[in-house]
Parts: structure tokens; C-alpha cells; sequence
């Protein structure tokens, strides 16, 4: 099965310094590309210098995670595409398991690795830890990975699991899949891209799965770390439009409710803490939802029409699970 894994760059050279020796070293069987989002630093006079054999695809403009992977694979001829972050190391072998699990699963759409922190190899990463699930309200957890509580990686979560998405950081995807079901949707930017993405995939047959014999170690939050108020407003907005284009029409409104009031809680939680940038951000985000609906009407016509499975979000809320019944983990709410 030919691979290309595909690093999407924004003037990251520091990051690819220090990482992109350990794709080149432990990939054999792939191409490595670098995809350059119009970066401004010396990203591509490194790449060329330190980094001949790596080849690069230079885009126009910063079009963001999403559309930026978009462009990047209209280029690439390769049966499965490997999505990964400037800022993740890899060891030996470590694509290997992954195509192995593609090869032998026909229905399987995309996979991850285990997704392990850089900064404390011990843990579990936010981004994507052993999978990601989608709450009853849309909420994105993972496991291994609940709201801010991160665990640490002791082998609880190191069976091969069907899952509803596979982490950004390190996603290996069918090519094919990818640009029939219109790749990532180009006007999230980033943040929930991919979420959104392989929810669109379940509903049309396919599976989303965790390999974590595979593992990964992500540094997470390089280009708009926790706090930022662009990352808040992203995350909202992006999160809210994903609702929208992938829930069915019988759950629709009761959910939309829900989060009209939760969006203003976690808006009056900012305020108190003094973060009036991520106020801003939520409020916002809101705003841009509902004039991006209208736009987003034949989309989400297009999806339910042509859905063939009722696939959705787990029953479970993981705001109430946490907030009100104290249980942090995914293993513990999951019992």
C-alpha cells in the first residue's frame, strides 16, 4: 500500500529541526512531504538546505490546517495519507502497525496511533491520547483524555478500538475516502476539523479506529496554545458548526438549546476568571454560527440526505459525568 505522510508547516523550522530527523529515520516506506503554508520564516531555505531528499508542496497563502491539507493532497498520489504535525516524534516502526491495520480493514476509513506527550512520555496528549468520542451535547473526549484531566498512559487503553475520531495530529486516512467525502472542511480553518470529518465519514459507512500499538509523542498547542482567545473562538465556533452539518434533524434543536445555555456558562466561567479575550471569543463564535447557517443548509442537506447509517454520539454527557458525578477518566464514567 503506497503512503505519503504529509507534515502541514507554518513557519515551524524549529519545530521541524528537531523533529523531522526522527520521520525521515524511522519512515523507510513512505514519501515525506512538506506542505508550506506561505511561511514567512526560513522554513523553506532550511528544508532545502538541511533536508534535500524531503520533498515540499508550496501553497499561496496560510490556508490554515484544514484547507491547507486539502490543497496538499490534491498533489500527492498515495493510496493512504498520513496527516502529521510538525510537532510529533516518531520511533521505529511506527507507521508499520498503522498501514498494517488499513491493509487488513477494508471498511476502516482512518486511524491513529497512540498519541503520548512529548514533555512527559508517561502521558497520555490532549490532542488525541487513544482515540476520540463525541458526547450526547457534541463535546469532543478521548481516551485517556477528559475536559483538562490527562492520564497517564498504564496500558489501559492498549486495545485496538473503534472509535468516533482520529486525532489531527497523526491521522492516517484512505486517499480515496478522503477526497470522495470532500476532505476537511476548508472553513474551520482549524480545530475540529478532523472531528468533523470522520463523524461526516461514520455517517456514510466507514470506521474510524485507534491502533495504539502504535505510538506518537505530540508537544501539542504550537501554533495557538490553551488561553488563546483565537483557539476559544475556533474551538466554539467550529464545534457548534459540526453539530449542525452532522446531527440528525429528530436531535437537532434539543441540542442546539443545550448548548445556547452551556456556550453562556462557559462565557460567565472566563469572566470570572478575568479572561475577557475568550468572553469575546465565545460570544463571537456564536455570532459567526448563525450567520455561517445559511450557508451551511445545503451542506447539511447533502450529508443527511445521503447518510446511510444512523451512527451519532455517544449517550453519555460528559459535562454532567464530570461536573456532577465527579468522574474524570474515561475509564471511570465509561464502568
Amino acid at each position: 500500500m503506497k503512503t505519503a505522510v504529509i507534515i502541514l508547516n507554518w513557519n515551524g523550522a524549529h519545530m521541524m529541526r528537531r523533529f523531522l530527523p526522527s520521520v525521515i529515520e524511522h519512515t523507510p516506506d513512505a514519501d515525506i512531504i512538506v506542505a508550506d503554508n506561505a511561511s514567512t520564516d526560513d522554513s523553506l531555505s532550511m528544508l532545502k538546505t538541511d533536508f534535500p531528499t524531503v520533498r515540499t508542496i508550496v501553497l499561496d497563502q496560510n490556508y490554515g490546517f484544514a484547507e491547507g491539507y486539502n490543497k496538499a493532497i490534491q498533489q500527492v498520489e498515495a493510496e493512504c495519507i498520513v496527516l502529521l504535525n510538525s510537532d510529533v516524534e516518531v520511533g521505529e516502526g511506527w507507521l508499520r502497525p498503522l498501514i498494517g491495520f488499513m491493509d487488513a480493514t477494508p471498511d476502516a476509513a482512518a486511524c491513529q496511533p497512540k498519541l503520548l506527550s512529548w514533555h512527559d512520555k508517561t502521558m497520555f496528549e490532549y490532542a488525541g491520547a487513544a482515540g476520540g468520542y463525541i458526547d450526547s451535547l457534541g463535546y469532543p473526549y478521548c481516551r485517556g483524555r477528559v475536559f483538562g484531566t490527562v492520564e497517564a498512559d498504564k496500558g489501559q487503553y492498549d486495545d485496538i478500538r473503534e472509535v468516533h475520531w482520529a486525532t489531527g495530529a497523526c491521522m492516517v486516512v484512505r486517499r480515496d475516502v478522503y477526497v470522495k467525502h470532500g476532505g476537511l472542511d476548508g472553513r474551520f480553518f482549524a480545530h475540529n476539523e478532523e472531528i468533523d470529518f470522520c463523524w461526516r465519514v461514520r455517517l456514510f459507512g466507514w470506521k474510524v479506529f485507534c491502533v495504539p500499538e502504535s505510538k506518537v509523542w505530540h508537544v501539542g498547542g504550537g501554533t495557538l496554545p490553551q488561553g488563546n482567545p483565537r483557539k476559544t473562538y475556533l474551538n466554539f465556533r467550529n464545534n457548534l458548526l459540526m453539530v449542525y452539518k452532522n446531527t440528525p434533524q429528530t436531535r437537532l434543536a434539543a441540542i442546539l438549546r443545550w448548548r445556547l445555555v452551556l456556550d453562556y456558562v462557559a462565557a460567565l466561567q472566563f469572566l470570572l476568571k478575568g479572561q475577557t479575550g475568550d468572553v469575546k471569543a465565545v460570544i463571537k463564535a456564536r455570532k459567526d454560527f448563525h450567520a455561517m447557517k445559511k450557508s451551511y443548509a445545503e451542506v447539511r442537506d447533502a450529508i443527511q440526505s445521503n447518510a446511510i447509517s444512523s451512527v451519532g454520539n455517544a449517550k453519555v454527557s460528559i459535562l454532567w459525568q464530570y461536573y456532577v458525578k465527579g468522574k474524570h477518566t474515561f475509564s471511570a464514567f465509561m464502568r
